[in-house]
């Protein structure tokens, strides 16, 4: 049997459509119930869906008085507060493209990449790097003055046009543009019952900061879908401050990336969370381990799910149909999925190839921006290539095998670092892991074990370990601590970056 899982054609998207519209059509029922909380320890600043869509609008209205026209891109260059969503909701009201970018970008990084964006205009709060050029800038407290302005009415039209862009995490020197239509909210339906499993009465908390991608979608613009109360920590609240926010504003569903659940775990913070009915968890692989230790502790699944920033998460498991152990789950109803050979071609069930979505989903981008030569390297005939490398078992069930261009070599083998990873994970005291294949000679490499540490059991432990986990060609040859791993905007580990940073420095040392 071929590995191609087709769950059915979703429902079309409705035409007109405004993706801001879609997100904000429960408000005026919703009225006064509470659509965004941003919590701390001393209280909270809360937000009705009345008033969200009131400041929308009005920043929408202001936006167009700024001489600007729908279809205009608008780079966000805003920091973790409330202004970001609402300037992000207001451009694609309007009929605006916004580009939404982290604060933490240098004045170098932000100007490379603003050059294929060409925004008619930057949003900007204090003490963000800008990039170089001439674009007019609208300050933050100018754009909270817009809030005040007449309301714009919704810009409907083709669900086919351009709503917004985001960049990828890219483990490549130079991310790119990924551009989306207004579809792509249409289809994270799919996610909100067969991921989330989320309704109007949840309380969904997410742990990242306002700017990220993963809580735009996942934290603020799925749950505002349903008329659900989304709820995001404050500026300065630490990963121990969040059992405690998670206890007092009985929240039901919980989202973060694996690495909090880490340290949540290893904190000595109370993890009964009286309310809580499952967490979530995307942006890299969990480990099978810290599912194992989380529901342990709070007695509550982690329901997975793998996507990426060209298409919104499109396999994951979820409370009535877990993923079977090990894997990610299967594809949601409504998407196609295949694991390609290096021919193209799907390859048997069982078999290793890449993870590929058919090009008819409505959550795939649009392409990448003003770049169609690399839009066309990723399409191959019906297919959107991740470059993630996965097999499909008899269910249809996914298991996750590491990026196409993280997969080790060791004595002829292919080796997913993944494998490895949770191997390493396991080991007490280690805190985060990368498993990585080094270049040690001229046409010899190993593979590598690069760990963070409370408690360092040093590398004859950690090899040892391993030893009695992984078969042996499998098994890191070294293990090397340090202070932190590098992980892109989304928290996804850069293997490629730690293998070049520790190569380069090898070449320095010789």
């Amino acid at each position: 049997m071929q590995a191609i899982y087709d769950t059915g054609a979703p429902a079309p998207c409705p035409d007109p459509f405004n993706m801001a519209a879609h997100v904000l059509a429960h408000a005026d029922a919703c009225s006064d119930r509470v659509a965004l909380a941003v919590v701390g320890p001393t209280g909270a600043e809360r937000w009705s869906y009345t008033r969200l869509k009131e400041v929308v609008l009005g920043t929408a209205g202001g936006l167009l008085a700024q001489g600007l026209s729908p279809g205009d891109r608008v780079l966000l260059r805003l920091g973790n507060t409330v202004d970001f969503p609402i300037a992000y909701l207001a451009s694609i009201a309007a009929g605006l493209v916004p580009v939404p970018t982290s604060a933490q970008l240098t004045r170098a990084e932000i100007t490379r990449m603003a050059g294929p964006v060409a925004p008619r205009l930057i949003l900007a709060a204090p003490d963000v790097a800008l990039p170089d050029g001439d674009t007019p800038v609208l300050s933050l407290e100018a754009l909270r003055a817009l809030r005040d302005h007449a309301p714009a009415a919704f810009h409907m039209g083709s669900p086919e046009r351009p709503a917004f862009a985001v960049f990828s995490s890219g483990t490549s020197a130079r991310p790119q543009a990924v551009l989306h239509a207004h579809r792509s909210i249409w289809a994270r339906r799919m996610m909100i019952d067969h991921w989330y499993a989320l309704g109007p009465g949840d309380r969904l908390m997410h742990a990242g900061a306002f700017n990220w991608t993963y809580t735009m979608g996942t934290g603020l613009m799925d749950p505002w879908s349903v008329g659900a109360t989304a709820l995001i920590p404050a500026a300065g609240v630490t990963p121990s401050m969040i059992p405690l926010l998670l206890q007092r504003h009985d929240v039901t569903v919980f989202a973060a990336a694996p690495g909090i659940y880490r340290q949540l775990l290893k904190s000595d913070a109370n993890l009964a969370l009286r309310r809580l009915r499952h967490g979530l968890s995307a942006g890299e692989k969990l480990a099978s381990s810290l599912h194992d230790a989380w529901r342990a502790a709070t007695g509550t699944a982690i329901h997975e799910a793998f996507g990426m920033s060209e298409c919104s998460t499109f396999i994951s498991g979820n409370p009535a149909d877990p993923a079977p152990a090990g894997t990610l789950g299967r594809p949601q109803p409504g998407r196609r999925v295949a694991i390609l050979g290096t021919d193209g071609a799907p390859v048997a069930r069982g078999e290793r190839g890449v993870i590929a979505v058919s090009r008819r989903d409505p959550g795939l981008m649009l392409g990448y921006l003003d770049a169609p030569e690399a839009t066309a390297r990723r399409m191959s005939g019906e297919w959107f290539r991740t470059g993630d490398i996965g097999s499909m078992d008899e269910s249809g069930a996914v298991t996750y095998l590491g990026r196409e261009d993280d997969m080790m070599n060791a004595g002829g083998f292919r080796v997913s670092p993944v494998e490895v990873e949770e191997a390493l994970i396991a080991c007490p005291g280690i805190t985060d892991a990368a498993a990585v294949e080094l270049r040690v000679a001229k046409d010899t490499t190993i593979i590598a074990a690069f760990y963070t540490a409370d408690d360092d059991p040093g590398e004859a432990a950690i090899l040892g370990h391993c030893a009695e986990r992984l078969a042996r060609y499998k098994q890191p040859r070294l293990a090397r601590r340090v202070a932190v791993l590098p992980r892109g905007g989304n928290g996804k580990l850069l293997r490629r970056q730690l293998r070049q940073d520790h190569e380069e420095h090898a070449d320095d040392q010789a």
